[in-house]
């Protein structure tokens, strides 16, 4: 039976983190619950949806710590060949999951923080390019915690070097409903990322916060400094809205 949620509101945000590994298809139900609340409340009648009572479902994180899997974004959907998915499967020892979100094939696993954010992309929180934004600016929020100097590039997700990246970042927008988000390395074991071209980035490689030289830190205590900063960004949008 697997652990019970652990579930936290804050200002703007209710977090939601499943402690221990969690089955990757799990969370995907946990997420796909949450899309379903903001996707049913856009389907209220205008009398409905001004009803005091039936206010749109907050903004959700929803973290978790997964068993070794791989995951392909939208546009490889359909491409991977049997013989390309038996070996990321690597004789049973990782999971394969073909998902919506933006981006290519990346790899989740035990010491990395994965963080779902579903919300109703409304016009104060901008594009989905400024939702990724927020996304990574939070990411490189929390590395700044731990001493960790994160950046952006041209390439998606989250750099500590102009060769190692530390957080990869892929969403999903349906009715202006987000999904997915990111991947944090925490104290993943990077040999994993040696079976694919993370991203579809080449040259380009996985670094953590162990390969940046942090150690002993939890991936539960850093989904909670995420939450954290992200609470802080959506404060600063409604302040400015």
């Amino acid at each position: 039976m697997p652990l019970s949620e652990k579930i936290r509101s804050l200002h703007h945000l209710l977090h939601i983190h499943l402690p221990g590994l969690t089955p990757y298809a799990r969370a995907l139900q946990v997420q796909s619950e949450h899309v379903r609340k903001h996707l049913d409340h856009k389907t209220l009648s205008d009398a409905e949806f001004h009803d005091k009572f039936k206010q749109p479902p907050v903004p959700t994180l929803l973290t978790f710590e997964t068993i070794p899997t791989y995951t392909c974004g939208r546009r490889q959907i359909g491409r991977l060949s049997t013989s390309d998915i038996a070996y990321l499967r690597n004789e049973g020892k990782a999971g394969f999951y073909e998902d919506c979100r933006g981006g290519e094939t990346t790899y989740h696993g035990p010491g990395q923080l994965v963080a779902f954010l579903i919300l109703t992309l409304v016009p104060r929180l901008g594009s989905t390019t400024d939702h990724i934004r927020l996304l990574e600016r939070s990411v490189i929020d929390t590395c700044s915690t731990y001493g960790i100097k994160g950046f952006t590039t041209r390439d998606p997700g989250v750099w500590t070097s102009a060769d190692d990246k530390i957080a990869s970042v892929g969403v999903h927008l349906r009715r202006y409903v987000t999904s997915y988000g990111i991947g944090l390395n925490v104290a993943t074991d990077l040999g994993w990322f040696d079976r694919i071209v993370a991203c579809g980035l080449v040259g380009k490689r996985a670094t953590s916060f162990e390969g940046e030289g942090v150690t002993g830190v939890e991936v539960d205590e850093v989904a909670d400094v995420l939450a954290g900063k992200i609470d802080v960004r959506l404060s600063k949008v409604d302040a400015a809205g």
